[in-house]
Protein backbone atom coordinates (compact mmCIF):
# COMPACT_ATOMS: atom_id res chain seq x y z
CA UNK A 1 0.00 0.00 0.00
CA UNK A 2 2.81 2.42 0.84
CA UNK A 3 4.49 1.70 -2.48
CA UNK A 4 1.26 2.29 -4.39
CA UNK A 5 0.68 5.65 -2.72
CA UNK A 6 4.25 6.74 -3.44
CA UNK A 7 3.99 5.60 -7.07
CA UNK A 8 0.72 7.47 -7.64
CA UNK A 9 2.17 10.51 -5.89
CA UNK A 10 5.15 10.36 -8.24
CA UNK A 11 2.90 10.22 -11.32
CA UNK A 12 0.84 13.17 -10.08
CA UNK A 13 4.00 15.21 -9.46
CA UNK A 14 5.27 14.49 -12.98
CA UNK A 15 1.96 15.52 -14.57
CA UNK A 16 1.73 18.67 -12.44
CA UNK A 17 5.31 19.56 -13.36
CA UNK A 18 4.64 19.18 -17.08
CA UNK A 19 1.44 21.24 -16.90
CA UNK A 20 3.21 23.94 -14.87
CA UNK A 21 6.01 24.21 -17.42
CA UNK A 22 3.46 24.49 -20.25
CA UNK A 23 1.57 27.25 -18.44
CA UNK A 24 4.67 29.17 -17.42
CA UNK A 25 6.46 28.83 -20.75
CA UNK A 26 5.02 32.15 -21.96
CA UNK A 27 5.81 34.06 -18.79
CA UNK A 28 8.92 35.38 -17.09
CA UNK A 29 8.24 33.21 -14.03
CA UNK A 30 9.76 30.17 -15.74
CA UNK A 31 13.16 31.85 -15.95
CA UNK A 32 13.15 32.43 -12.19
CA UNK A 33 12.15 28.82 -11.55
CA UNK A 34 14.92 27.57 -13.83
CA UNK A 35 17.50 29.80 -12.14
CA UNK A 36 16.39 28.63 -8.69
CA UNK A 37 16.50 25.00 -9.77
CA UNK A 38 19.96 25.48 -11.28
CA UNK A 39 21.24 26.95 -7.99
CA UNK A 40 19.90 23.99 -6.02
CA UNK A 41 21.37 21.47 -8.46
CA UNK A 42 24.73 23.25 -8.40
CA UNK A 43 25.00 22.47 -4.68
CA UNK A 44 24.50 18.74 -5.34
CA UNK A 45 26.31 17.98 -8.60
CA UNK A 46 30.14 17.77 -8.43
CA UNK A 47 32.13 20.60 -10.02
CA UNK A 48 33.55 18.39 -12.77
CA UNK A 49 30.06 17.44 -13.91
CA UNK A 50 28.93 21.06 -13.74
CA UNK A 51 31.73 22.04 -16.12
CA UNK A 52 30.80 19.24 -18.53
CA UNK A 53 27.05 19.88 -18.34
CA UNK A 54 26.91 22.99 -20.61
CA UNK A 55 28.83 21.19 -23.36
CA UNK A 56 26.57 18.16 -23.05
CA UNK A 57 23.38 20.25 -23.14
CA UNK A 58 24.72 22.22 -26.10
CA UNK A 59 25.46 18.98 -27.96
CA UNK A 60 22.03 17.49 -27.17
CA UNK A 61 19.83 20.52 -27.83
CA UNK A 62 21.83 23.01 -29.90
CA UNK A 63 23.40 20.73 -32.52
CA UNK A 64 21.92 18.24 -34.94
CA UNK A 65 22.58 14.74 -33.63
CA UNK A 66 20.86 11.37 -33.59
CA UNK A 67 20.83 10.88 -29.79
CA UNK A 68 17.10 11.36 -29.32
CA UNK A 69 16.24 9.38 -32.45
CA UNK A 70 18.16 6.42 -31.04
CA UNK A 71 16.56 6.92 -27.61
CA UNK A 72 13.12 7.13 -29.22
CA UNK A 73 13.63 3.85 -31.09
CA UNK A 74 15.05 2.10 -28.01
CA UNK A 75 12.08 3.11 -25.83
CA UNK A 76 9.63 2.13 -28.54
CA UNK A 77 11.40 -1.21 -29.00
CA UNK A 78 11.39 -1.92 -25.26
CA UNK A 79 7.66 -1.20 -24.93
CA UNK A 80 6.72 -3.31 -27.94
CA UNK A 81 9.03 -6.14 -26.81
CA UNK A 82 7.31 -6.24 -23.42
CA UNK A 83 3.90 -6.07 -25.10
CA UNK A 84 4.81 -8.96 -27.41
CA UNK A 85 6.51 -11.07 -24.72
CA UNK A 86 3.85 -10.67 -22.02
CA UNK A 87 0.55 -9.16 -23.13
CA UNK A 88 0.23 -10.72 -26.58
CA UNK A 89 0.95 -14.26 -25.34
CA UNK A 90 -1.36 -14.07 -22.32
CA UNK A 91 -4.16 -12.49 -24.36
CA UNK A 92 -3.93 -15.23 -26.99
CA UNK A 93 -4.42 -17.79 -24.20
CA UNK A 94 -7.51 -15.86 -23.09
CA UNK A 95 -8.75 -15.93 -26.73
CA UNK A 96 -8.67 -12.19 -27.34
CA UNK A 97 -9.49 -11.08 -30.89
CA UNK A 98 -6.38 -11.21 -33.07
CA UNK A 99 -7.33 -7.97 -34.88
CA UNK A 100 -7.59 -6.26 -31.52
CA UNK A 101 -4.13 -7.49 -30.49
CA UNK A 102 -2.48 -6.63 -33.83
CA UNK A 103 -3.74 -3.03 -33.86
CA UNK A 104 -0.66 -1.67 -31.98
CA UNK A 105 1.64 -3.26 -34.59
CA UNK A 106 -0.38 -1.74 -37.42
CA UNK A 107 -0.12 1.68 -35.76
CA UNK A 108 3.62 1.11 -35.23
CA UNK A 109 4.20 0.57 -38.96
CA UNK A 110 2.31 3.74 -39.86
CA UNK A 111 4.06 5.66 -37.07
CA UNK A 112 7.52 4.63 -38.27
CA UNK A 113 6.66 5.76 -41.81
CA UNK A 114 5.68 9.25 -40.69
CA UNK A 115 8.53 9.34 -38.17
CA UNK A 116 10.98 8.68 -41.01
CA UNK A 117 9.33 11.30 -43.22
CA UNK A 118 9.51 13.85 -40.38
CA UNK A 119 13.21 13.08 -39.95
CA UNK A 120 14.37 13.20 -43.56
CA UNK A 121 11.97 15.55 -45.35
CA UNK A 122 12.82 19.17 -46.11
CA UNK A 123 10.79 21.44 -43.78
CA UNK A 124 10.94 24.28 -46.30
CA UNK A 125 14.50 25.53 -46.44
CA UNK A 126 14.75 29.07 -47.85
CA UNK A 127 17.52 29.61 -50.39
CA UNK A 128 18.45 32.23 -52.97
CA UNK A 129 16.66 30.17 -55.60
CA UNK A 130 13.26 30.12 -53.83
CA UNK A 131 13.51 33.30 -51.76
CA UNK A 132 11.26 35.36 -54.06
CA UNK A 133 8.66 32.58 -54.20
CA UNK A 134 8.39 32.31 -50.42
CA UNK A 135 8.15 36.09 -50.07
CA UNK A 136 4.82 35.96 -51.93
CA UNK A 137 3.20 33.17 -49.93
CA UNK A 138 2.19 35.01 -46.74
CA UNK A 139 1.51 38.67 -46.16
CA UNK A 140 3.47 40.57 -43.52
CA UNK A 141 1.58 41.60 -40.37
CA UNK A 142 4.17 44.34 -39.60
CA UNK A 143 4.28 43.14 -35.98
CA UNK A 144 5.99 39.78 -35.77
CA UNK A 145 7.00 39.76 -39.42
CA UNK A 146 8.22 42.97 -41.03
CA UNK A 147 8.85 43.66 -44.70
CA UNK A 148 12.39 43.99 -46.01
CA UNK A 149 13.93 42.25 -42.99
CA UNK A 150 17.06 40.23 -43.65
CA UNK A 151 18.43 37.18 -41.88
CA UNK A 152 21.77 38.23 -40.43
CA UNK A 153 23.11 34.68 -40.80
CA UNK A 154 21.82 33.60 -44.21
CA UNK A 155 21.80 37.11 -45.71
CA UNK A 156 18.38 36.38 -47.21
CA UNK A 157 15.19 38.43 -47.06
CA UNK A 158 12.93 36.90 -44.45
CA UNK A 159 9.50 35.79 -45.76
CA UNK A 160 6.57 36.20 -43.41
CA UNK A 161 6.23 33.38 -40.86
CA UNK A 162 9.80 32.20 -41.44
CA UNK A 163 12.57 31.91 -38.87
CA UNK A 164 16.25 31.05 -38.80
CA UNK A 165 16.90 27.80 -36.93
CA UNK A 166 20.19 28.07 -35.06
CA UNK A 167 20.38 24.28 -34.68
CA UNK A 168 20.03 23.48 -38.38
CA UNK A 169 21.62 26.79 -39.45
CA UNK A 170 18.99 27.58 -42.07
CA UNK A 171 15.91 29.72 -42.54
CA UNK A 172 12.69 27.70 -42.61
CA UNK A 173 9.42 28.64 -44.30
CA UNK A 174 6.47 28.73 -41.85
CA UNK A 175 8.80 27.66 -39.06
CA UNK A 176 7.08 25.84 -36.19
CA UNK A 177 9.87 24.50 -33.96
CA UNK A 178 12.98 22.33 -33.99
CA UNK A 179 12.16 18.84 -32.72
CA UNK A 180 15.04 16.91 -31.16
CA UNK A 181 13.09 13.64 -31.38
CA UNK A 182 13.11 13.74 -35.19
CA UNK A 183 16.38 15.73 -35.41
CA UNK A 184 14.77 18.15 -37.84
CA UNK A 185 12.90 21.43 -38.06
CA UNK A 186 9.13 21.33 -38.40
CA UNK A 187 8.04 23.71 -41.12
CA UNK A 188 5.50 24.13 -43.91
CA UNK A 189 6.57 21.09 -45.92
CA UNK A 190 6.78 18.47 -43.16
CA UNK A 191 4.24 19.72 -40.58
CA UNK A 192 1.69 17.22 -41.94
CA UNK A 193 4.11 14.33 -41.41
CA UNK A 194 4.87 15.47 -37.88
CA UNK A 195 1.16 15.81 -37.04
CA UNK A 196 0.40 12.30 -38.32
CA UNK A 197 3.49 10.94 -36.55
CA UNK A 198 2.28 12.43 -33.27
CA UNK A 199 -1.26 11.19 -33.87
CA UNK A 200 -0.20 7.58 -34.54
CA UNK A 201 2.28 7.61 -31.64
CA UNK A 202 -0.47 8.75 -29.26
CA UNK A 203 -2.89 6.18 -30.68
CA UNK A 204 -0.38 3.33 -30.34
CA UNK A 205 0.40 4.22 -26.71
CA UNK A 206 -3.31 4.53 -25.87
CA UNK A 207 -4.11 1.24 -27.64
CA UNK A 208 -1.45 -0.68 -25.69
CA UNK A 209 -2.69 0.89 -22.46
CA UNK A 210 -6.26 -0.20 -23.23
CA UNK A 211 -5.24 -3.75 -24.22
CA UNK A 212 -3.10 -4.13 -21.10
CA UNK A 213 -5.87 -2.80 -18.85
CA UNK A 214 -8.49 -5.09 -20.41
CA UNK A 215 -6.14 -8.06 -19.94
CA UNK A 216 -5.63 -7.31 -16.23
CA UNK A 217 -9.34 -6.73 -15.66
CA UNK A 218 -10.16 -9.98 -17.47
CA UNK A 219 -7.61 -11.79 -15.34
CA UNK A 220 -9.15 -10.48 -12.12
CA UNK A 221 -12.67 -11.39 -13.26
CA UNK A 222 -11.80 -14.91 -14.41
CA UNK A 223 -9.91 -15.68 -11.19
CA UNK A 224 -12.67 -14.22 -8.98
CA UNK A 225 -9.93 -12.36 -7.17
CA UNK A 226 -12.24 -9.44 -6.40
CA UNK A 227 -14.40 -11.80 -4.27
CA UNK A 228 -11.54 -12.87 -2.01
CA UNK A 229 -10.57 -11.53 1.42
CA UNK A 230 -7.20 -10.87 3.00
CA UNK A 231 -5.82 -10.36 6.52
CA UNK A 232 -4.56 -6.83 7.21
CA UNK A 233 -1.67 -5.85 9.49
CA UNK A 234 -4.05 -5.86 12.51
CA UNK A 235 -5.12 -9.45 11.83
CA UNK A 236 -8.60 -8.53 10.60
CA UNK A 237 -10.25 -9.98 7.50
CA UNK A 238 -10.81 -7.34 4.82
CA UNK A 239 -12.60 -7.52 1.49
CA UNK A 240 -10.34 -7.05 -1.53
CA UNK A 241 -10.50 -3.46 -2.80
CA UNK A 242 -9.03 -1.70 -5.83
CA UNK A 243 -5.83 -0.69 -4.03
CA UNK A 244 -5.15 -4.26 -2.91
CA UNK A 245 -5.83 -5.51 -6.45
CA UNK A 246 -3.36 -3.05 -7.99
CA UNK A 247 -0.71 -3.94 -5.44
CA UNK A 248 -1.31 -7.67 -5.96
CA UNK A 249 -1.11 -7.32 -9.73
CA UNK A 250 2.10 -5.30 -9.41
CA UNK A 251 3.71 -8.04 -7.32
CA UNK A 252 2.48 -10.72 -9.74
CA UNK A 253 3.12 -8.90 -13.05
CA UNK A 254 5.62 -6.13 -12.21
CA UNK A 255 6.84 -5.58 -15.78
CA UNK A 256 3.31 -5.36 -17.16
CA UNK A 257 2.28 -2.83 -14.50
CA UNK A 258 5.38 -0.72 -15.13
CA UNK A 259 4.73 -0.83 -18.87
CA UNK A 260 1.07 0.06 -18.30
CA UNK A 261 2.03 3.00 -16.08
CA UNK A 262 4.52 4.21 -18.67
CA UNK A 263 2.16 4.02 -21.66
CA UNK A 264 -0.68 5.57 -19.68
CA UNK A 265 1.47 8.53 -18.67
CA UNK A 266 2.77 8.75 -22.25
CA UNK A 267 -0.79 8.70 -23.59
CA UNK A 268 -1.80 11.65 -21.38
CA UNK A 269 1.32 13.67 -22.22
CA UNK A 270 1.19 12.95 -25.94
CA UNK A 271 -2.57 13.47 -25.98
CA UNK A 272 -2.21 16.89 -24.39
CA UNK A 273 0.53 17.88 -26.81
CA UNK A 274 -1.49 16.54 -29.75
CA UNK A 275 -4.47 18.67 -28.70
CA UNK A 276 -2.17 21.71 -28.56
CA UNK A 277 -0.79 20.99 -32.05
CA UNK A 278 -4.31 20.49 -33.41
CA UNK A 279 -5.36 23.78 -31.83
CA UNK A 280 -2.48 25.55 -33.57
CA UNK A 281 -3.35 23.89 -36.88
CA UNK A 282 -7.05 24.80 -36.52
CA UNK A 283 -6.19 28.46 -35.83
CA UNK A 284 -3.37 28.63 -38.41
CA UNK A 285 -0.63 29.35 -35.91
CA UNK A 286 2.82 27.91 -35.41
CA UNK A 287 4.46 27.12 -32.10
CA UNK A 288 6.89 29.97 -32.73
CA UNK A 289 4.04 32.44 -33.33
CA UNK A 290 2.07 31.21 -30.31
CA UNK A 291 5.10 31.52 -28.04
CA UNK A 292 6.24 34.94 -29.24
CA UNK A 293 2.91 36.45 -30.32
CA UNK A 294 1.87 38.21 -27.10
CA UNK A 295 5.37 39.57 -26.51
CA UNK A 296 5.56 40.92 -30.08
CA UNK A 297 2.18 42.63 -29.82
CA UNK A 298 2.98 44.15 -26.42
CA UNK A 299 6.22 45.50 -27.86
CA UNK A 300 4.33 46.82 -30.87
CA UNK A 301 1.66 48.53 -28.74
CA UNK A 302 4.35 50.40 -26.78
CA UNK A 303 5.90 51.84 -29.93
CA UNK A 304 2.95 52.68 -32.19
CA UNK A 305 1.97 56.34 -32.47
CA UNK A 306 -1.61 55.62 -31.46
CA UNK A 307 -3.23 52.74 -29.56
CA UNK A 308 -4.63 49.89 -31.61
CA UNK A 309 -8.37 49.47 -31.81
CA UNK A 310 -10.22 46.61 -30.15
CA UNK A 311 -10.99 45.06 -33.55
CA UNK A 312 -7.31 45.02 -34.43
CA UNK A 313 -6.44 43.28 -31.17
CA UNK A 314 -9.05 40.60 -31.71
CA UNK A 315 -8.15 39.97 -35.36
CA UNK A 316 -4.39 40.09 -35.06
CA UNK A 317 -4.01 36.59 -36.57
CA UNK A 318 -4.32 37.62 -40.21
CA UNK A 319 -3.52 34.15 -41.54
CA UNK A 320 -6.52 32.31 -40.13
CA UNK A 321 -9.34 31.75 -42.65
CA UNK A 322 -11.57 29.20 -40.97
CA UNK A 323 -11.13 25.69 -39.61
CA UNK A 324 -11.11 23.66 -42.83
CA UNK A 325 -8.99 26.15 -44.72
CA UNK A 326 -6.47 26.24 -41.88
CA UNK A 327 -6.28 22.44 -41.64
CA UNK A 328 -6.03 22.19 -45.41
CA UNK A 329 -3.02 24.49 -45.33
CA UNK A 330 -1.18 22.06 -43.07
CA UNK A 331 -1.72 19.11 -45.40
CA UNK A 332 -1.46 21.13 -48.64
CA UNK A 333 1.07 23.89 -47.90
CA UNK A 334 0.37 27.24 -49.53
CA UNK A 335 2.66 27.98 -52.48
CA UNK A 336 0.64 30.48 -54.52
CA UNK A 337 0.62 34.22 -53.70
CA UNK A 338 -1.24 34.72 -50.44
CA UNK A 339 -4.50 36.67 -50.60
CA UNK A 340 -6.65 37.55 -47.63
CA UNK A 341 -10.24 36.50 -47.91
CA UNK A 342 -12.76 39.31 -48.02
CA UNK A 343 -15.65 39.24 -45.62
Amino acid sequence: MDFLVLFLFYLVLVLIGVVTVCICSKTHYLKGVVRGGAQIISCIIPKCLQRAMPKLLHYLFRTRNHTFIILHLILQGMVYSEYTWEIFGYCRELEFSLCYLLLPYFLLIINLVFFTLSCVSDPGTITKANELLFLQVYEFDEVMFLKNMKCSTCNLRKPARSKHCSVCNRCVHRFDHHCVWVNNCIGAWNARYFLLYLLTLTASAATMAIVSTVFLVQLVVLSDLYLETYIDHLGHFQAVDIFFLIQYLFLTFPRIIFMLGFVMMLSFLLGGYLCFILYLAATNQTTNEWHNGDRAWCHHCRHVARPLSADTQVNRNIHSHGLWSNLGEVFLPATAPYERKKN
